[in-house]
């Protein structure tokens, strides 16, 4: 009878340790009590304010008129954004075409924007733009300016992206869109878009 109690007794003493060592572990830990990747809390507090960016000429998504292309008179589109941080000090606006052969090409690149600026006129000029204290930088074009769609085949999408900046750029007028992008590393506030497409 002895041995009996004694088996027991080593084998109640052995489930102990299994179930010790499996909660050192964390294998029987519920969800509640694991410890988040460091990933996701990187992600989640790294997330991005969403601004809005719109337009009364096309919806997100819809076909760009051939006015604001090369097919027409190429003229900037009127755009419109709500959804600025309030301690945001500048705005940069970039559009570029990803579907462009052997490249994402660049449209138009803007900078140094005064956040009391909530949109931008149809066809605005570059004295427009330079009198609001803001640059204006160099497209694919090889020009300063606001440059259409001009798609050599099939239907392209273009994507007019709005930042804000916790700061100014003091980036010269002419600087491309990879100068501005590394100039923003690090100052990105809020950021959002609005896509149209074009096919001639």
């Amino acid at each position: 009878m002895s041995r009996i109690y004694l088996s027991l007794f080593v084998l109640v003493l052995l489930c102990s340790c299994q179930s010790t060592k499996q909660n050192r572990t964390g294998v029987n830990q519920s969800p509640s009590e694991a410890t988040p990747s460091p990933k996701a809390t990187e992600q989640k507090g790294g997330e991005k304010v969403s601004i809005k960016v719109t337009s009364p000429a096309f919806n997100d998504g819809e076909k760009i008129p051939s006015k604001y292309t090369c097919d027409g008179a190429n003229v900037s589109p009127p755009l419109a954004w709500a959804g600025v941080p309030a301690n945001a000090k500048t705005l940069a606006l970039i559009c570029d075409d990803p579907d462009a052969p052997g490249k994402t090409w660049v449209h138009w690149v803007v900078y140094d924007l005064p956040v009391s600026k909530d949109s931008l006129a149809e066809n605005v000029s570059k004295e427009e733009i330079s009198a609001a204290g803001a640059r204006l930088g160099m497209t694919d074009f090889k020009k300063i300016g606001y440059g259409g769609p001009c798609p050599p085949s099939g239907t392209h999408r273009y994507y007019f992206k709005l930042y804000a900046l916790d700061s100014s750029t003091s980036l010269n007028a002419g600087t491309t869109k990879d100068q501005l992008l590394k100039a923003m590393e690090g100052h990105i506030l809020a950021q959002g878009q609005l896509m149209g497409n074009y096919k001639r």
